[in-house]
């Protein structure tokens, strides 16, 4: 049997942030796991469901994915061009839209032929109309969904991320969008897809990747995750208010960098 060549690679990656909270009216910086020691492969082609409740990680992997932001430990391997579709990312609201799609071509090196030809892709799949020409600030969030989903749709990457980009606006263009992955899936590309639909990613995806409080709990079958997960997500909310704020403060504490590792961090990062 030959092993199928893989799109993204993780090798023991971790990312971490710096918190500030203010602990006997002195602030005091704590180092925090967004993402803690997460291995996984994904081969070309598949189609990938990231699920997790609110904090578990899921914006972060994707920044880390698309290679917005860098792994603090491990290795990230990537074979083709990534795209990040999200609401905001990559979009400068001070431009028009249209001023976008040209400063995203420049910085991708393209030349003005193919900048052109996704002026008019944007254009059509798009429909935002005369708004390409106003300001991305004063888009409503629907609407930079709709501009950096067909900004992001017409580079043809080899691999997409979207991250709750079909969250907002209305839903016949969730619809479409949704259509239009379906047919970049069925011509090999590979999708990874953040969505707090348990419905759309099980329907969609062909594999889940389950993050919790930052760590990889689960990466396989479609249903066979979302099924774990469903069942963690109900036990969660049939919790006392209580109970939950103390399981939350447990995962919290846990994705802390303690006082002599943080030490160990910042000498390497200093």
């Amino acid at each position: 049997m030959v092993e199928k060549e893989y799109a993204i690679k993780f090798d023991h990656v971790s990312k971490i942030y710096t918190l500030k909270s203010k602990q006997n009216k002195q602030k005091k910086k704590q180092q925090f796991y967004a993402l803690k020691d997460i291995s996984f492969e994904i081969p070309k082609g598949e189609v990938v469901g990231i699920l997790g409740t609110n904090g578990s990680g899921k914006s972060t992997m994707s920044v880390v994915l698309a290679g917005i932001s860098e792994a603090n430990e491990g290795s990230m391997i990537v074979n083709g061009e990534q795209a990040l579709i999200a609401i905001n990312t990559g979009l400068n609201g001070q431009l028009t839209g249209m001023e976008n799609i040209e400063l995203k071509g420049a910085l991708l090196g393209l030349p003005k032929k193919r900048i052109e030809e996704i002026k008019d892709g944007v254009i059509e799949f798009a429909e935002i109309g005369d708004f390409l020409y106003q300001p991305v600030k004063k888009y409503s969030s629907g609407m930079k969904s709709r501009l950096g989903f067909s900004i992001n749709l017409c580079l043809d990457p080899d691999i997409m991320i979207v991250d709750e980009a079909l969250s907002v606006g209305d839903r016949g263009f969730a619809r479409k969008c949704l259509r239009k992955m379906k047919e970049l899936k069925e011509q090999g590309k590979t999708i990874i897809f953040i969505s707090h639909s348990l419905k759309q990613v099980q329907d969609f995806c062909d594999t889940a990747i389950w993050i919790e409080g930052g760590v990889l709990q689960e990466y396989g079958p479609i249903d066979e995750v979302c099924a774990h997960y469903s069942t963690y997500v109900e036990f969660m909310n049939c919790l006392k208010p209580k109970e939950k704020k103390r399981l939350q403060e447990r995962k919290f504490e846990r994705r802390i960098i303690k006082e002599d590792k943080r030490t160990f961090f910042q000498k390497l990062l200093n």
